[in-house]
């Protein structure tokens, strides 16, 4: 298939800035909108941007489908993780006060853990998915 150059080039000068903000908004979830869904949504529209704009081998190497289908247990796994160290160290289930010797601290650190674990989740399945529909028509 013949790509558009401008467009091919377009591409890989934004792909870091999509990244950028993606982690922008995992990271700014705590504060304000935002959060481990949306940025496992950009980071998924990051690899399907590439795979349109630049081909599909292209994109499967930058993100292969056997790493993206060990994202999505690995983003539960993280999830549900944190959820049972709490039960481990004493407390209720996704109760993060115990993360931290300051219960405000402990909460900040297990809702980021938690968010990062959605990110990978939402990244994987969404990316997945987009695989699994260009696949199909081959």
């Amino acid at each position: 298939m013949n790509y558009d150059l401008v467009l091919r080039v377009g591409t890989k000068l934004i792909l870091p800035f999509i990244l950028l903000f993606a982690l922008y908004v995992q990271f700014h979830g705590d504060y304000g909108p935002g959060g481990g869904f949306q940025a496992g949504a950009i980071a998924a529209g990051m690899v399907i941007l590439l795979a349109v704009t630049c081909g599909l081998d292209l994109a499967h190497r930058i993100a292969p489908q056997s790493v993206v289908q060990r994202m999505v247990p690995l983003g539960v796994l993280v999830y549900a993780g944190t959820g049972v160290a709490g039960i481990l160290m004493g407390k209720n289930y996704l109760d993060y006060s115990p993360f931290s010797h300051n219960s405000a601290q402990g909460h900040e650190l297990g809702i980021l853990v938690v968010e990062a674990g959605v990110l990978i989740t939402v990244a994987g399945t969404m990316t997945s998915l987009f695989y699994a529909f260009v696949e199909r028509g081959r």
